[in-house]
């Protein structure tokens, strides 16, 4: 462009001298004044073009710079996609199995649910089978009930055994007699015969030191009479003392001591296939 206002100039100079016009003042300071203005317009112009290749630089670094992180945030599009896709599948898979399990839950829950009333039903029949054997002993202190799937047969200790003693009576032996015909029919019913007493310390009685030994005695006298006598199996039985700390009262009176002085037979069916479901 500086060029073009030379070579501009040289031709209005030119023009002047092959006219053979002789300028006036007026005309040539006008010249000039034109000349400074076109030098005044490329030192603009070419300030302007410098600032545009600076800010064509800048945005070009600034396109350069985005284009990076676009790439960059594709990159970790892709990678999150990617996994959302593993995650779907995963989930798919946990809830498939998830699902198996649950049906699996369920068969296995109706199967121990089904034991359960089995053995309801058993201990039912068995406690109505007992009642009716041993009709004839309620009168005296023989009760027959079921708590938690199994029969509880409790028999005072007047029905069985003379004061402080640990010999069974011959009243006691009937009622054990016809309690052992029931429990002969039934070989799938586990026996656990249990001694009690009340608070009321034991004197004067031998080898019986306390209330332990006076419930543990009682009880083994029981089983005694029952294997041996009787011919139950003793596999199917087992003997346990419980002293003064199971009552059935307050031990406050006679007769709440009276109750508390007993011998229980807890018979409870097997629960093999019970225990077998709840292994797997």
């Amino acid at each position: 462009m500086k060029k073009l206002i030379l070579f501009s100039a040289i031709i209005l100079l030119a023009s002047a001298f092959s006219s053979c016009v002789v300028l006036s003042p007026k005309k040539y300071k006008a010249l000039l004044a034109r000349q400074d203005s076109l030098n005044t317009g490329w030192s603009g112009s070419q300030l302007s073009n410098e600032e545009l290749q600076n800010a064509i630089s800048r945005l070009q670094r600034d396109t350069a710079n985005l284009s990076g992180k676009l790439n960059e945030l594709n990159g970790k599009y892709n990678e999150i996609d990617g996994n959302y896709a593993k995650l779907r599948t995963n989930s798919s898979s946990e809830i498939n199995k998830l699902s198996e399990d649950l049906k699996k839950r369920e068969q296995r829950l109706k199967e121990v649910e089904d034991v359960l009333r089995k053995r309801d039903e058993a201990s039912n029949q068995l406690k109505e089978k007992l009642q009716e054997a041993l009709l004839g002993f309620t009168k005296s202190g023989l009760t027959v009930e079921m708590k938690d799937g199994k029969v509880y047969v409790s028999l005072t200790d007047k029905l069985l055994f003379p004061s402080g003693s640990i010999v069974i009576d011959e009243k006691g032996k009937q009622a054990l007699a016809q309690l052992a015909k029931v429990l002969k029919e039934q070989p799938e019913i586990f026996i656990a015969v249990e001694g009690h007493t009340d608070s009321q310390k034991i004197n004067n009685l031998g080898q019986i030191k306390d209330n332990w030994d006076l419930s543990v005695l009682r009880s083994t006298s029981v089983v005694r009479y029952l294997t041996e006598v009787e011919k139950v199996p003793g596999i199917r039985l087992t003997a346990t003392g419980k002293g003064e700390f199971q009552p059935l009262g307050s031990n406050a009176n006679a007769e709440s001591r009276s109750k508390n002085r007993r011998i229980e037979i807890v018979l409870s069916p097997k629960l093999d296939e019970l225990y077998n479901l709840i292994k797997k």
